[in-house]
């Protein structure tokens, strides 16, 4: 009848796969901002993006091609990384080159670290590392940086840093590497250290702290001091 009409509406169940479907956006929903929220440790990058600075670090690195320049065993221009004697030449300096190539990317950066000629390049790693905790690195903006994290950061932001070792008995060498820009994750720098660009025993454009100074017992993690340049 008009006026006491009654509407009876029946209760439509939704499909079990619809329902299944909202389920599932639900989830992954709840795990993008868990995500979002604090990723696990061994995916969350430790130490910053790689700014614009960064990048600009990154590139003059790998342009240096250290994988085919400061090879060990010959005698080289320490600036330039090529060969500079012959073949068969078996005097001093044909060894292993880490603070010869060290030198020449922080002269390419504009940057002065401890170099020929005011050093030869024969156990030039253990004078770099005692000169760079030297009133005199400090003066041309060298300071030393208190750990492995800050280091990545600091390279991630576009700055020289240096990693040395400074070999115990002075008559063998030390070894120095350069901090390159990565985001690597927080487990894998506790793991293994900063990422660094390297010329020595093997050259390495892309290693890391723990496998480039493998060959130096007492380095890696506690033997090694980090150094980063600021401008002036």
């Amino acid at each position: 009848m008009e006026g006491n009409s009654v509407f009876i509406f029946n209760k439509v169940r939704p499909p079990v796969s619809l329902l299944r479907g909202v389920l599932l956006l639900a989830t992954i929903a709840g795990l993008c901002l868990q995500h979002i929220a604090g990723a696990p440790l061994e995916h969350k990058p430790c130490c910053g993006p790689i700014t614009p600075a960064g990048d600009r670090l990154g590139s003059l690195l790998d342009s240096m091609n250290v994988e085919t320049l400061w090879i060990a065993g010959q005698h080289i221009n320490w600036e330039t990384g090529e060969p500079d004697r012959g073949g068969d030449y078996e005097g001093p300096g044909n060894h292993t080159h880490c603070s010869a190539f060290s030198a020449a990317a922080a002269k390419r950066l504009g940057v002065y670290l401890l170099r020929p000629p005011e050093h030869g390049q024969l156990l030039l790693a253990n004078a770099q590392a005692t000169w760079l905790d030297s009133a005199a690195a400090e003066k041309v903006g060298w300071r030393r940086v208190s750990g492995m994290h800050r280091a990545q950061s600091l390279a991630n932001q576009g700055n020289l840093v240096l990693v040395v070792y400074a070999n115990p008995d002075p008559h063998v060498p030390g070894h120095v590497a350069i901090v390159r820009p990565s985001e690597k994750s927080a487990r894998t720098l506790e793991e293994n250290g900063p990422q660094i660009i390297q010329a020595g025993t093997h050259n390495h454009n892309s290693t890391n702290v723990r496998m480039g100074f493998s060959n130096h017992p007492g380095a890696w993690p506690d033997g090694v001091a980090y150094y980063a340049h600021s401008p002036q």
